[in-house]
């Protein structure tokens, strides 16, 4: 555990206890920034040997965070940095909004492969086939939540004032689709009768209902890395729009809710990050914040003890409803001040106080990723 024991709730430790005793689990790694989830905790990295939990991973199947440095200085930026939140609004759609037709992914850094990608499409789960044109539209959306896109600005060092984009977001309605029916057949299945708790329901390998998990899984997260990347284009477009000139390094990108295939201790084994980055040595990571903190640019260090893993953020100290319950619009307009940003009752619920303390969250894994940037948001956009 990177969590402090003896600051984790009972529930939570509940649900580690319950994760840690299933048959398939080879390990279970504990990040700081734990807190409860459905089923397996979020800020949990769970190993398991020839099996795989879909509640664990979660409806926002690749849901990760994108980020990358610009060539701008805090001085280059507008004064009215309002006029360039609304043109970044303009360009990318949040909350259930979608684009009007699919974005021309042609001019997308980095990626290719699109006609392969969507041909994979009509072999998904039969009950997701009509959700194409859906999905199509999707690509290069947000969504709402804890989902955002911002413009920060690096703080310390030689670099102090250099400009930065950054987003997170996931696989949008097509991922929830899946996941949904996918977890549903997992509770279905007779091994899983006798679980301490139906949403840790697993898939075994060598059979067909893990198979078609893993196929629609892979190309799940394949969709949420590529609308952060469309995503990122069109941010970059805005800012460019805003800012003529403006130059830009090769984005990082990085999943928190994803399974993948790594061997550990001479065994091959399905690692599901819950809320969590994979941080193999050297490997960039983005850990962010809240909405009026700030955010980390990190390299792994490559901890094997934590399966190679760092956490997905400061997470939540306190559920939404609490959240709505506690605060009020006037509170948030205090905790963002300095922050271009939505400051209404719509998204008390995201206010930083709700987050765990993210400088105590990034000195409790020192020992898993070395800090590159600290970064502060100055216009942030939300669903």
């Amino acid at each position: 555990m990177w969590a402090d024991p003896e600051r984790v709730e009972g529930a939570v430790m509940d649900q580690l206890r319950n994760i840690a005793n299933l048959p398939w689990v080879h390990g279970l790694a504990v990040m700081p920034d734990v807190h409860l989830g459905k089923g397996a905790t979020v800020g949990s990295v769970i190993a398991m040997r020839d099996a795989v939990s879909p509640a664990a991973v979660g409806v926002d199947i690749g849901c990760g965070m994108s980020a990358v440095r610009t060539s701008l200085r805090a001085v280059d930026l507008p004064d009215d940095l309002g006029r360039l939140r609304r043109r970044i609004e303009s360009a990318v759609p949040v909350g259930f909004s979608m684009h009007d037709e699919p974005v021309d992914v042609s001019p997308v850094g980095g990626e290719s492969g699109w006609n392969g990608f969507w041909r994979r499409f009509d072999g998904l789960h039969e009950g997701v086939r009509q959700r194409r044109g859906r999905a199509l539209r999707q690509l290069g959306s947000l969504g709402g939540g804890n989902h955002f896109i911002e413009v920060c600005l690096e703080q310390g060092g030689a670099d102090a004032g250099r400009v930065w984009l950054m987003l997170h977001s996931g696989s949008r309605n097509i991922g929830k689709e899946l996941a949904q029916r996918h977890i549903e057949v997992a509770r279905s299945l007779p091994h899983n009768a006798d679980l301490p708790d139906r949403d840790l329901a697993v898939f075994v390998a060598g059979t067909p209902q893990m198979e078609s998990y893993r196929r629609d899984l892979f190309w799940a997260q394949e969709y949420a890395r590529r609308n952060r990347a469309v995503m990122v284009s069109l941010v970059q477009r805005a800012l460019v729009a805003t800012v003529p000139g403006a130059r830009f390094d090769e984005p990082i990108s990085c999943h928190h809710n994803y399974v993948a295939e790594e061997c550990y201790d001479g065994v091959e084994l399905l690692v599901t990050r819950k809320g969590a980055i994979r941080a193999g040595s050297g490997e960039w990571g983005i850990i962010p914040g809240s909405m009026g903190t700030g955010s980390f640019i990190v390299r792994g260090l490559g901890n094997a003890e934590s399966f190679s893993s760092a956490s997905h953020g400061a997470g939540r100290a306190m559920s939404r409803t609490r959240a709505r319950r506690e605060f009020t619009a006037a509170d948030l307009v205090a905790q963002t001040e300095g922050v271009e940003c939505r400051k209404d009752a719509g998204v008390v619920d995201e206010i930083p106080s709700a987050y765990k303390d993210i400088n105590e969250v990034m000195r409790a894994q020192a020992d898993l990723v070395e800090v590159v940037a600290h970064l502060k948001q100055v216009v942030c956009v939300k669903g």
